[in-house]
């Protein structure tokens, strides 16, 4: 069954509004998926984004639609998955809780946690680097917004070194299998 349209429901969300709306959504690739509970926004005019001085091949999708897919390579190794937003912005799915398709999941990723951070999450979801511009909309790609609120937990990125000081990324409060733990609140 085809997902709703995903890019009316996220027009003209910055980077940080739509990684913050993600939380709670259910996402699948060719029918492994679960409920994304970490996100980590990129702003066009971030230091810290690959967009950051303009289109490139590599970034291309970044610059494509709304509701479509950003994958890239990271270190050479691990792919990761991104949600475009507005032109030049994108959300990196840091963290899923795990719901469907788990044998094909741990047959990827053998042992340890299945979804915990990006590299992990792609390679259990059987990620590719064809899918760098698809849009999810229930095909292989399927991403589903959630109308509850959950509870979020908010901090600073992490692996990047620049605008590290920035707290662009979102967890859902409770939930186990988050990349890193985020920071207490003070007081």
């Amino acid at each position: 069954m085809p997902a709703p349209p995903l890019s009316p429901a996220i027009a003209g969300l910055g980077a940080v509004d739509l990684a913050r709306r993600l939380i709670g959504a259910r996402l699948s690739v060719r029918g492994a998926g679960g409920v994304i509970i970490e996100t980590e926004a990129y702003a066009r005019d971030d230091p810290a984004s690959h967009s950051f001085r303009g289109p490139t091949p590599r970034n291309a999708a970044m610059f494509g639609p709304a509701g479509h897919a950003y994958v890239y390579r990271s270190y050479g190794i691990h792919l990761c998955l991104n949600v475009v937003g507005l032109p030049g912005e994108a959300v990196l799915i840091r963290a899923l809780e795990p719901i469907q398709g788990l044998e094909a999941m741990r047959a990827r990723r053998g042992q340890g946690p299945l979804c915990s951070g990006p590299g992990r999450l792609s390679q259990a979801l059987g990620l590719r680097p064809e899918d760098d511009g698809a849009p999810f909309d229930g095909g292989d790609l399927a991403l589903v917004l959630s109308d509850a609120r959950p509870g979020l937990l908010q901090g600073p990125r992490i692996g990047i070194s620049r605008a590290q000081d920035l707290p662009w990324r979102f967890g859902l409060a409770g939930a186990r299998g988050l990349s890193r733990p985020f920071p207490r609140p003070a007081g």
